[in-house]
C-alpha cells in the first residue's frame, strides 16, 4: 500500500467537515454510541419529513478508502423517500481487488437488536412478562445477594449487572482470539463483582445483560439461541446471507478483511501506510455471543430494520420498548439516558428522530437506524482499522449524517 495513496485519503476524510449538515454535529456520536440526550419518551412518531438523498455527501462519506482508519465500506440508504448504494475500498490489503456489495460482515452489537426482538416475541407469546424477575426465570445465575432485576431491566440497560473482568490490553485480546467462552462462563465472571446500583435507577450499557437475556431466551424455549433468532427472524425476514456463527472463527462466504493498527513490532504485524496492521477477520466471538456475534449484509440488515419497524417481527404492542428511552440517568456520568431495549434514539439535524444500533470488532464497525415510519433506513458496513477505539465512529458518524444531509 502506498503512502501517497493513504495520504490523500486522509485529505478526503477531513473535508467531511464541509459537506452540508455535518459540520454543525460533528462531535456528535453515531447511532448506538451516546447519542444526543433526549427525555424518556414512549415514541410514536409522527411521520418525519426527511430531505431528498444527498449522494454527493454519501459518497463523500466513504471517499478514498483504502486510508488511515478503514480499508473498505458499504452504504446502504433506503425508505419511502428513495434509496442509495455504495461501496468503497479493497476486500484485502493483499490482492488490493475493489470491495463489492453483498460482502458478509461482522455487525457487532448490532445483535443486540435481536436478542431484544426475541424476547419480546416471547412476552407477546406470554411465556415471559417485562416485570418477571431474572431470578425465576434463571434460579442460582445471579448471587443471592444481588436485588430483585426484571426481564426488562436486562433490555433497557437498568438492571445493575456488572462487567466481567476481561483482559483489554491489545496484545492479550490478539494472544487469545481463538479461546472459546461460554455464556455461563461469562456471566459468572461478571457477578463475581458487586450490583453497580439499585434496579431500576440508572442506565449502564454492558454486554452482560444481553448474554443474561440470551441465556433466558434458551431456558424458556428449550432451545440454542442461534435456533431461535434464526427460526424466528433470519429465516422468516428473507436474511439468507446472515447467520450466528456459534464457536466458528470463520465468515462464511465472500467477505472484507478486517485489520487492526498496531505498534511496530508486534506479532504478525505488516506495514500499512505510515502504521502497521495485523489481520483480525479470524477469531472467536463467543466472548460477545447474544451481544455480538452476527454475521449479516447490508442489504439482509435493510430488511431487518424495515420489517421490525413495521411490526412484522415484534407485535407493535410489544414493540414499543424498543422505541422507549428509560427516565433515569447514565451510570457514572449522570447525563440522560439514551438507550432504549435493543437500540438508542438519536435526533439528527432538523430535529428528525431515528432510532437504531452500532456495533464494533476488531476490524469492523457497523451501524443501522431508521425513522420509526421508514421515510429514510441507513445500513452501513465499514472495515475500520481501529473499530474498538474511542473516536472510531467518525467515520459511521458522517454515514449517519450524510443519509440525512439536505
Amino acid at each position: 500500500m502506498k503512502r501517497t495513496r493513504i495520504a490523500a485519503a486522509a485529505l478526503a476524510l477531513s473535508t467531511l467537515a464541509a459537506v452540508p449538515a455535518l459540520s454543525a454535529l460533528s462531535a456528535l456520536p453515531a447511532l448506538g454510541a451516546t447519542a444526543v440526550a433526549t427525555p424518556a419518551v414512549a415514541a410514536t412518531q409522527p411521520t418525519q419529513a426527511v430531505p431528498p438523498i444527498n449522494e454527493a455527501a454519501l459518497k463523500q462519506a466513504i471517499a478514498g478508502l483504502p486510508a488511515p482508519d478503514a480499508t473498505a465500506a458499504e452504504v446502504r440508504v433506503g425508505g419511502s423517500a428513495g434509496s442509495w448504494h455504495g461501496v468503497s475500498g479493497v476486500r484485502d490489503l493483499t490482492s488490493e481487488r475493489p470491495a463489492r456489495d453483498g460482502m458478509r460482515f461482522r455487525a457487532g452489537s448490532v445483535t443486540k437488536m435481536f436478542t431484544t426482538a426475541v424476547v419480546l416475541q416471547l412476552v407477546a407469546e406470554g411465556k415471559v412478562a417485562l416485570d418477571d424477575a431474572v431470578q425465576d426465570h434463571l434460579p442460582g445465575l445471579l448471587p443471592a445477594a444481588y436485588p430483585r432485576i426484571t426481564v426488562g431491566q436486562l433490555l433497557n440497560h437498568t438492571s445493575g449487572l456488572p462487567a466481567p473482568k476481561l483482559p483489554g490490553d491489545l496484545a492479550t485480546v490478539y494472544a487469545t482470539r481463538f479461546k472459546v467462552w461460554t455464556p455461563e462462563e461469562y456471566v459468572a465472571r461478571a457477578v463475581a463483582n458487586p450490583i453497580e446500583f439499585t434496579p431500576g435507577t440508572r442506565q449502564h450499557y454492558l454486554n452482560i445483560n444481553t448474554f443474561v437475556a440470551g441465556m433466558l431466551i434458551e431456558k424458556i424455549t428449550g432451545r440454542s439461541y442461534e435456533h431461535e433468532v434464526t427460526t424466528r427472524i433470519l429465516r422468516p425476514v428473507g436474511m439468507r446471507d446472515s447467520y450466528l456463527p456459534g464457536r466458528s472463527v470463520q465468515v462464511r462466504g465472500p467477505h472484507n478483511r478486517g485489520y487492526q493498527v498496531v505498534p511496530e513490532g508486534f506479532p504478525d504485524a505488516r506495514p500499512y501506510g505510515d502504521a502497521y496492521v495485523v489481520d483480525m477477520t479470524v477469531g472467536s466471538v463467543t466472548s460477545t455471543w447474544a451481544s455480538g456475534d452476527l454475521i449479516s449484509t447490508t442489504a439482509d440488515l435493510e430488511r431487518f430494520v424495515t420489517a421490525l419497524f413495521k411490526g412484522e417481527i415484534v407485535p407493535p404492542a410489544q414493540l414499543e420498548p424498543m422505541f422507549t428511552v428509560p427516565d433515569v440517568k447514565q451510570h457514572g456520568t449522570g447525563d440522560p439516558a439514551t438507550y432504549t431495549s435493543g437500540m438508542s434514539r438519536l435526533v439528527l439535524p432538523g430535529g428528525i428522530v431515528a432510532y437504531g444500533k452500532t456495533g464494533a470488532r476488531y476490524g469492523s464497525a457497523a451501524g443501522v437506524g431508521a425513522t420509526r415510519d421508514l421515510a429514510r433506513t441507513v445500513v452501513y458496513s465499514i472495515n475500520s482499522t481501529d473499530a474498538k477505539a474511542a473516536g472510531q465512529n467518525q467515520r459511521g458518524l458522517a454515514v449517519a449524517l450524510a443519509a440525512f444531509a439536505k
